[in-house]
C-alpha cells in the first residue's frame, strides 16, 4: 500500500519558531491529508500563511480544554502535532487526544544537536519511549539496521537563525496583543521581557563572543586538568519538568559543593552555559559567590555560550542536570553524572556515584553499548535537518511526512523491519 495522507486529518498547535510548521502543513496536505492550525497569538499566525486553515483562539485558559475537544469533534480529528508536550495547552490537549484515541505527534529539539531533530508518539523528553527501553532491547532491534553511523557534529547547528525567528515571533506576538488579549505564554516571563531579552542576546553577541574566547583560553592553556558543569536554559521544559532542581542555582550549589569535597585541589571546575543563554538568571554572578563561600577561588570558570567540543576535548568528567549535551561526553567515552530524567541515563551510561567520589574516582561509561544506543535512535526519532534555516527545514521535510503518515512508530518500525530508509547526513548549517 502506497503512504498517503488520505482520510488522515491533522490538527497543529504550537510548533518552533519561524515556518517549519507552515511548510510540514503544506507537504501533508499534498499527501492528501486535511491539515488546520489554532494559533494563540499573531507570531502563530503570520507564520502560518494558509488562512483558510488557521483558527485562532482568543478565548481564557480555562476554556481551552473544552474547546479543542469540541474542535477534535468537529474536525474529526484523527492526528495532533505539537512541538514538546509539557506546554500548558499541549499537555491538556494530549489528555483530550488520548481520550479520543488520536495519534499525537511530537517534534523538539534533536537527542543528538545539532543536526538532528526529535520526532516521536506519544510523548518525548521524560515522556518518551525511551524512557522505558533498555539498551538490551535498542539492540535486539538492531538486528534490522544497516546504517553506518555518523561521527558526532561538534557543533551547536543553526543558533543566529534560532535567535533571529525567535526575536521577529515575539515581535509579533508583542504587537498583536490587542487581537489575542488573553494569550499567556508558557514561561514565567511577559512576552515583552522575552522580546527584550531576544534582542538583548543578539546585540551582545560580540562581546559575548569576545568575552567566551578569553575564558576558553585560559582553560586550554592553563594546564590544569578540569571537570565541565553542562548548564541548561532554566526555563526549559527538561529543566523544569524531568529534574529535582526548582533553579538553576540549586544545581549550582550541588555542583560546587560536590567538587569542594571530592576533587583534588590541583583539579579546575567549568561551567559551560547553554548557547541560547540569555541572562535571565544571574549564573556567572552566582558562580563567583559560591567559589568565594567554598574556598575555590581561580579554580571555577564560567564560559558562555559557544561551541562545546573544544572544551571537551581536554576534559575528566561532566556534570549535568539533564542536558542533551551530555550525548557528546558519551559519545567520547567520558564519564558522565546526572541528576534528571533524560533519555540517555541508562545504567550503561552514567555513573551512580556520589558527587564527591565522582569528582575524586570517575567511572567511564560503557562506551559501546552507548554506540548501539547511538545507533539506535539515528535509525528511529533522529531525523537529519533543523527547525530554523530554510536547508535544515528542507532536509527535515524529505523524511518526516512519510514517517508521519506511517501506521507505526518509528521504534515499531525498527523493531518490526519496517523503518523508513534514511538519507545520509548532508546538512552543515
Amino acid at each position: 500500500m502506497p503512504i498517503t495522507g488520505e482520510n488522515r486529518r491533522f490538527l497543529f498547535l504550537q510548533g518552533p519558531h519561524g515556518p517549519f510548521f507552515h511548510g510540514l502543513g503544506q507537504m501533508l496536505g499534498k499527501a492528501g491529508a486535511q491539515v488546520w492550525r489554532v494559533g494563540f497569538n499573531l507570531g502563530d499566525q503570520v507564520f502560518w500563511r494558509n488562512r483558510a486553515s488557521f483558527i485562532p483562539w482568543q478565548g481564557a485558559p480555562e476554556d481551552w480544554s473544552a474547546f479543542v475537544d469540541g474542535l477534535m469533534t468537529e474536525k474529526a480529528i484523527t492526528d495532533l502535532v505539537i512541538y514538546g508536550d509539557t506546554r500548558p495547552v499541549h499537555a491538556m490537549a494530549i489528555d483530550v487526544a488520548r481520550k479520543r484515541g488520536v495519534q499525537i505527534h511530537v517534534f523538539e529539539e534533536g537527542y543528538l544537536r545539532p543536526y538532528w531533530v526529535t520526532y516521536e508518539r506519544g510523548g518525548s523528553n521524560g515522556h518518551s519511549r525511551l524512557m522505558n527501553t533498555s539498551v538490551p532491547e535498542m539492540q535486539t532491534a538492531l538486528r534490522n539496521a544497516e546504517m553506518d553511523l555518523p561521527e558526532a557534529p561538534a557543533r551547536w547547528g543553526d543558533m543566529r537563525q534560532h535567535m533571529f525567528w525567535g526575536a521577529l515571533y515575539h515581535w509579533f506576538v508583542l504587537t498583536g496583543r490587542r487581537h489575542y488579549p488573553q494569550f499567556r505564554p508558557h514561561r514565567d516571563h511577559t512576552v515583552w521581557q522575552e522580546f527584550l531579552l531576544y534582542c538583548r542576546r543578539l546585540v551582545l553577541l560580540p562581546f559575548h563572543r569576545w568575552e567566551r574566547m578569553v575564558a576558553e583560553y585560559r582553560i586550554r592553556n592553563g594546564g590544569f586538568p578540569y571537570h565541565i558543569a553542562l548548564l541548561q536554559l532554566e526555563h526549559d521544559s527538561s529543566f523544569r519538568m524531568h529534574s529535582p532542581f526548582k533553579s538553576m542555582s540549586e544545581f549550582l550549589a550541588l555542583v560546587c559543593d560536590g567538587f569542594a569535597k571530592g576533587a583534588p585541589p590541583h583539579h579546575h571546575l567549568v561551567f559551560k552555559a547553554h548557547p541560547l543563554e540569555d541572562g535571565r538568571a544571574p549564573l556567572s554572578r552566582e558562580i563567583k559567590r559560591l567559589a568565594r563561600e567554598l574556598g575555590l577561588q581561580g579554580r571555577v570558570h564560567f564560559v558562555r555560550g559557544g561551541k562545546l567540543a573544544q572544551l571537551l576535548n581536554h576534559a575528566r568528567t561532566a556534570v549535568t542536570v539533564n542536558s542533551t549535551s551530555a550525548q557528546q561526553v558519551l559519545w567520547r567515552g567520558m564519564p558522565l553524572k546526572t541528576f534528571g530524567a533524560a533519555v540517555y541515563a541508562k545504567p550503561e551510561f552514567v555513573s551512580t556515584q556520589s558527587l564527591p567520589d565522582f569528582f575524586a574516582h570517575p567511572l567511564r561509561p560503557d562506551a559501546r553499548a552507548y554506540r548501539d544506543y547511538r545507533h539506535y535512535l539515528l535509525e528511529t526519532s533522529q531525523i537529519a535537518g533543523g527547525f530554523y534555516s530554510s536547508r535544515g527545514r528542507r532536509e527535515l521535510l524529505r523524511q518526516v511526512v512519510d514517517m508521519m503518515l506511517s501506521p507505526e512508530d518509528p521504534y515499531e518500525a525498527l523493531a518490526k523491519g519496517n523503518a523508513t530508509p534514511r538519507q545520509q547526513l548532508r546538512l552543515v548549517n
